[in-house]
């Protein structure tokens, strides 16, 4: 079974997050996601207008005597988090207003670089029962890669297919945890703070890959365990409650995996950015040598400056194929084809090969720093 550390892989394991992320090796976790406590600073019990309490946030993991304490916890927490994350890998913190600004302060004092804050919109929250400030409906989420510049995991287009082929924006309209998907024993919520498996499917759809090691240091319920599971991750979880162990491990247990082959990334497969005087310069495709269409109805010879030679008529591989085609425009690189031992091949063939072997070593350029 596969272990990081002194743990194995794909359990939820008891003990305090620091502490416990302290036998974690350096850079060895793609993803975080980090839920910790919110310090809601309640003052006292909230019941509704019909008199009827409100099952609100008092748990005692979420109690700190000071800010400075807090802030003590935070950094401590996030000083490990930063150390076991790969240069490659990403951290998202999720909170209130209660605490997320400081926790972005100290996140950034660490060394983390900002990459977006995601506003989580409930569409269904819980109302303002005292009518003495505007009703809470959101919360911030923080994703940050671990230095400017690095080469983090975001699957773009994929995002952009998932909501109806537009930009995916940083407001999040999500229900909060509900109906069968909310965690109960004995008629009661089992966690004060479930987060819907929806915006976890989100996020570790959006910034990992099949097989990488996802990480929550407050497991809690385990929904980032459950999801990372079926989405084809490994995963590691640090819980102190005994209680919260054991629901997600039973949680977690009844999870079946997707299966590999539709958790391709097919959409990022994009075509790569090579012309086709590359293909002759590398001596991939020769001058003199003919192209065929796929019938080989249509043939014409290739030039010494990267242009076909059909029926006296000199152009590129795109518009040869579109005037033989009466058209205006049309792909020259699925129109063509060179014949090799009476074979024929694809052009396109040629340009991925031309990728793998003289641009896959070529130094990557860094993210960019804003939107």
């Amino acid at each position: 079974m596969d272990s990081i550390g002194p743990f194995t892989l794909n359990q939820i394991h008891q003990g305090d997050c620091i502490s416990q992320m302290q036998k974690l090796p350096d850079n060895s976790i793609d993803l975080i996601f980090a839920d910790p406590p919110y310090n809601l600073q309640l003052n006292s019990e909230l019941y509704r207008p019909n008199q009827t309490l409100v099952d609100a946030v008092n748990d005692h993991w979420d109690q700190f005597d000071s800010l400075q304490e807090y802030d003590n916890f935070t950094r401590q927490w996030l000083t490990e988090c930063r150390r076991i994350l790969k240069p490659t890998g990403s951290i998202w913190v999720i909170g209130s207003y209660h605490n997320i600004f400081r926790v972005g302060t100290l996140l950034q004092n660490e060394g983390f670089w900002i990459l977006n804050d995601i506003v989580w919109i409930k569409t269904n929250p819980m109302p303002n029962f005292k009518g003495t400030r505007f009703n809470n409906a959101h919360e911030t989420m923080i994703w940050a890669s671990k230095q400017k510049n690095a080469r983090y995991t975001f699957h773009y287009h994929s995002m952009k297919v998932l909501n109806d082929d537009l930009q995916m924006r940083s407001d999040w309209l999500i229900p909060i945890c509900q109906g069968e998907e909310r965690i109960r024993v004995n008629g009661q919520k089992a966690h004060s703070t479930q987060k819907p498996q929806e915006l976890l499917f989100r996020i570790i759809l959006s910034t990992s890959n099949p097989g990488d090691i996802v990480l929550d240091p407050f497991s809690g319920s385990g929904t980032t365990a459950a999801v990372a599971k079926r989405l084809g991750r490994r995963f590691i979880g640090f819980e102190k409650e005994d209680f919260y162990i054991r629901i997600s491990r039973d949680r977690i247990e009844k999870i079946d995996p997707l299966p590999e082959p539709l958790l391709e990334y097919k959409i990022e497969k994009r075509k790569p950015k090579v012309p086709f005087g590359n293909l002759i310069e590398k001596q991939l495709i020769t001058p003199g040598e003919k192209l065929y269409s796929k019938d080989e109805k249509f043939t014409a010879e290739v030039m010494a400056d990267g242009s076909l030679l059909a029926n006296d008529i000199a152009a590129s591989i795109h518009k040869t194929s579109a005037r033989m085609l009466g058209r205006e425009n049309n792909n020259g690189w699925s129109f063509w084809y060179v014949k090799r031992d009476k074979r024929l091949i694809s052009i396109d063939e040629l340009r991925h090969q031309y990728e793998k072997e003289y641009m896959e070593t070529r130094p990557q350029e860094g993210s960019e720093d804003t939107a």
